[in-house]
């Protein structure tokens, strides 16, 4: 469980996130939409413990960011250093041992290669590999399909749906829409630096429909419109 109460974020006079109020249970899956820029990474920063904030964010677990898995969209990774050596390092700090790594590589990297030349959807994977084998009790995914080939696309959203039967909590953002209505129990629209609407799954065709006619159908017809 996680609850959150209140928060707020500035980067000086930007307000990147206003008195934001949520609370993600066990066992569910979050979905977080909004444009470039509305505050979707900040807020998975925030709740991770990457960033300082306003408000509060309460859980279950003494120092909640020791029990989250965070893929960021871009996942640094440290030069001269295999995928196997990356798997040791980020699944040592949270003191597991994987005895055969190779048994539990689902996306069929090459771990022998140095990490820093794979290319963008591959070093996504690895990230994602890592942080699933420090078996965490919170995910938080930040466009985890973004870059991705399609079939691992079909294994993360296997992936997600495993995470969910075990009573892990998942927030995701994606700007794929089919992806969310795949995986998400509830989705929620931040603007303007604020949760402005809250879905649930059986409205999530409406939500899309909505979101085409306001986002995609005006702008292209202006477009065109000479």
């Amino acid at each position: 469980m996680i609850l959150i109460n209140h928060l707020s974020k500035n980067y000086g006079a930007n307000h990147v996130l206003k008195n934001i109020n949520l609370n993600f249970l066990n066992g569910k899956v979050y979905g977080i939409v909004g444009e470039n820029g509305a505050g979707k990474t900040t807020l998975f920063r925030c709740i991770a413990g990457l960033e300082d904030f306003q408000g509060e964010i309460i859980s279950e677990y003494k120092l909640l960011k020791n029990y989250i898995g965070l893929l960021l969209t871009q996942p640094y990774i440290f030069k001269l250093i295999t995928g196997r050596e990356y798997i040791r390092l980020i699944t040592s700090a949270r003191q597991n041992k994987i005895m055969n790594i190779d048994s539990k590589n689902i996306f069929d990297l090459p771990l022998d290669h140095y990490a820093h030349t794979y290319s963008t959807g591959m070093k996504k994977k690895l990230a994602l590999l890592a942080i699933l084998l420090q078996d965490n009790k919170c995910y938080i995914f930040d466009e985890p399909f973004n870059g991705v080939d399609i079939i691992s696309n079909l294994i993360i959203i296997e992936i997600i749906h495993k995470l969910k039967s075990l009573g892990k909590t998942i927030l995701i953002s994606s700007h794929i829409f089919s992806t969310l209505k795949d995986t998400c129990d509830e989705i929620f629209i931040l603007k303007n630096s604020e949760i402005i609407k809250h879905v649930y799954k059986d409205s999530f065709d409406a939500l899309e429909n909505e979101m085409k006619s306001f986002s995609i159908d005006n702008k292209v017809h202006d477009f065109f419109n000479f």
